[in-house]
């Protein structure tokens, strides 16, 4: 029973594909069988080919038609498909079916592809929604009670355990805790927060329980309004997208008026009989079909695509290729995009009378026991090291924490912890310690005391100074120039992290303009602001923060490794390795596209005016203008191919 239900649930999310490939099955034996003169399995085979490839294409043309009062591309398809076929039948040239069959095999074809292209919003909001639980602990009368997130009211106060994520947005009623809001806000650094900050769902607490109370609705959760901004950004159709819409109907409504109007009036002006009259619009319709300039596009872009592949850069859509090449601005998250989103040591400052070494091996000690990032960063570097870990470890929260190593006592933490121990912090390390701070650099202090149960008080001395960083992905500054040099005329980076951090990043890559403190949100605002002065601007990200702003933006780019699931669905671009130069070369892949469509859209379009011509003026037949017009569409999409190269 497994395989049936597989095969019948992968038929049913492939719909569109299996029609093709039964159409193009079909539309093979048919041709086969009329080939070995077996004319009633061909015209038994050939039918079903036109039913099963152009049923989609002849609904969705007669609901327009119907529901719509407009005429598009689809229908004229399948008219100049049956059109063919009953002229093959007429005349007994039985290989008009065929051609007739391979137009709507092409459309069907077309239909697959941009129905797996629609499949992504769907996909982006399941990922979204898994990033809250269903039921929160509710804590009613002493007693912790499971309910499901719809249940929640203003008011009620719920538990979370550490390790868990935040079912609602909150307010901290009891506890304290480091929250990781890197999904939510783009902050590199795990946040404390304790009585009275606010706690918003989808992030991920650390050690400690907390007791929050609901001050708004689930569904006016920060995350919620991100499902609902993705969802929005993502149904709006771009400009471009209208304008084809539009040319599509315009030209249907044109060919199958003229196509009306010479099966008429020839007769009555010209003296035509009537066979001749029918034969010529008949054959007008064939030549007229656009498949050619459908062709223009589509294998050039599928090439594109491919090309991109190869070098480690995922296009989601033939479109994006195309838009890609028009980008005029470009906007940059800034944790896990322009930096490599994991913390590192930057630089070790030792005091007087200490080496580098001892005061990363003073601090890996105490941190050896903290699962803290900035406490993990230090234990990394000093791993080469030979230090042992730390007895009576206790951890302040927001502040350090403390232990005894080796019958020392060590602190390591903020200044205003250590200065509780150390009557005097030396000046030259606290004025290198501002100095790094203002760079955006997260600072800790390491001191010590020979007494195992010292008391606060002067005997402490200053070991040094650790900072620790977010480090620039290396390839950032040459990617940056790169894009100048290609004419990206506007660059900006948009992160929720401190504007020190912020200006900080942004100076070592070279990006002068800097938006920080951001939630998702205000990414999105940025990005519409941009379009209304850039109209096409790309968006590189990596973090649930930023499917909102991905989703708005005419190019979404995510990274691949370091990426988000949500962000990785909701992207129109994904770089595999996280290379941020493969940015330009898919800019470079987006303008060669651009250049060679436009060649094969002249191409094709010079075909048809010749076809058409050739046809009112008698001199081809149906056979020549089917050969016309299939030799057309083959030498666009050769054309097309270069860009595989």
């Amino acid at each position: 029973m497994l395989y049936p239900q597989r095969f019948t649930q992968f038929t049913r999310e492939h719909a569109d594909t299996v029609a093709a490939l039964l159409c193009g099955l079909l539309l093979f034996l048919g041709w086969f069988a009329l080939h070995l003169g077996a004319l009633g399995l061909a015209l038994l085979l050939l039918p079903a080919a036109y039913v099963i490839g152009g049923y989609e294409s002849a609904r969705e043309g007669l609901t327009t038609l119907f529901k719509e009062k407009e005429l598009d591309v689809d229908l004229l398809m399948i008219v100049a498909a049956i059109g063919a076929a009953s002229l093959g039948l007429w005349r007994r040239e039985y290989h008009l079916i065929i051609d007739g069959a391979i137009l709507i095999l092409i459309f069907a074809i077309s239909g697959a592809l941009e129905g797996y292209a629609m499949q992504r919003t769907e996909r982006s909001i399941r990922s979204l929604m898994s990033l809250t639980p269903d039921t929160a602990r509710v804590w009613d009368q002493g007693r912790e009670e499971e309910v499901s997130i719809s249940q929640l009211k203003v008011g009620d106060e719920i538990v979370v355990k550490p390790g868990e994520l935040i079912p609602t947005d909150g307010i901290i009623l009891s506890g304290y805790s480091t929250l990781n809001q890197a999904a939510i806000t783009g902050e590199s650094l795990p946040v404390e927060k304790t009585i009275g900050a606010e706690v918003f769902a989808g992030t991920l607490n650390g050690y400690g329980a907390l007791q929050i109370k609901v001050h708004k609705p689930a569904q006016s959760s920060l995350i919620q309004r991100v499902i609902r901004l993705v969802e929005q950004a993502q149904t709006e159709a771009p400009p471009s997208q209208e304008f084809i819409d539009r040319f599509e109907k315009g030209y249907a409504k044109v060919i199958v008026v003229a196509g009306i109007l010479l099966a008429t009036l020839p007769p009555f002006l010209w003296g035509w009989d009537w066979e001749i009259t029918i034969y010529r619009a008949l054959t007008f319709l064939v030549v007229a079909s656009p498949c050619a300039l459908m062709a223009a596009i589509m294998p050039t872009l599928l090439s594109g695509i491919a090309n991109g592949a190869r070098q480690g850069i995922l296009f989601k859509n033939g479109a994006q290729l195309e838009k890609i090449g028009k980008v005029r601005a470009i906007a940059f998250d800034k944790t896990g995009t322009l930096t490599t989103g994991q913390l590192q040591v930057f630089q070790v400052i030792s005091a007087s009378g200490y080496t580098r070494d001892d005061v990363l091996k003073a601090a890996a000690s105490v941190e050896s026991s903290s699962e803290h990032p900035i406490g993990k960063a230090i234990v990394q570097a000093a791993g080469n090291l030979n230090w042992v870990g730390a007895v009576q470890v206790q951890a302040i929260a927001g502040q350090g924490i403390v232990g005894i190593a080796q019958e020392q006592q060590i602190i390591v933490g903020n200044a205003v912890f250590v200065q509780k121990y150390v009557a005097n912090l030396p000046e030259e390390l606290r004025e290198m310690a501002q100095s790094l701070e203002q760079e955006g650099k997260t600072v800790v202090w390491v001191a010590k005391n020979p007494t195992p149960q010292a008391t606060r008080g002067a005997e402490f001395e200053v070991m040094g100074v650790i900072a620790i960083a977010d480090h620039v992905r290396s390839q950032a500054a040459a990617t940056i120039t790169r894009l100048k040099k290609l004419g990206i005329e506007q660059i900006v980076m948009l992160t929720g992290d401190n504007q020190e951090t912020a200006h900080s990043v942004a100076k070592a890559v070279g990006i002068a303009r800097v938006y920080a403190q951001l939630l998702p949100e205000d990414k999105l605002d940025v990005i519409r602001r941009l379009q209304q002065q850039y109209q096409t601007v790309a968006m590189v990200g990596d973090g649930i923060n930023d499917a909102p702003a991905l989703a708005q933006a005419s190019v979404g780019i995510a990274m691949g490794i370091s990426g988000s699931d949500v962000a990785l669905e909701t992207a129109d671009i994904v770089l595999m390795a996280d290379r941020l130069e493969k940015i330009a070369v898919a800019m470079h892949l987006g303008r060669r596209s651009q250049s060679i469509v436009k060649q094969n859209i002249v191409v094709a379009l010079g075909f048809i005016m010749l076809l058409l011509v050739g046809n009112f003026l008698g001199n081809i037949n149906l056979p020549i203008g089917v050969i016309g017009h299939e030799g057309s569409t083959v030498l666009v999409t050769l054309s097309g191919l270069r860009l595989l190269k």
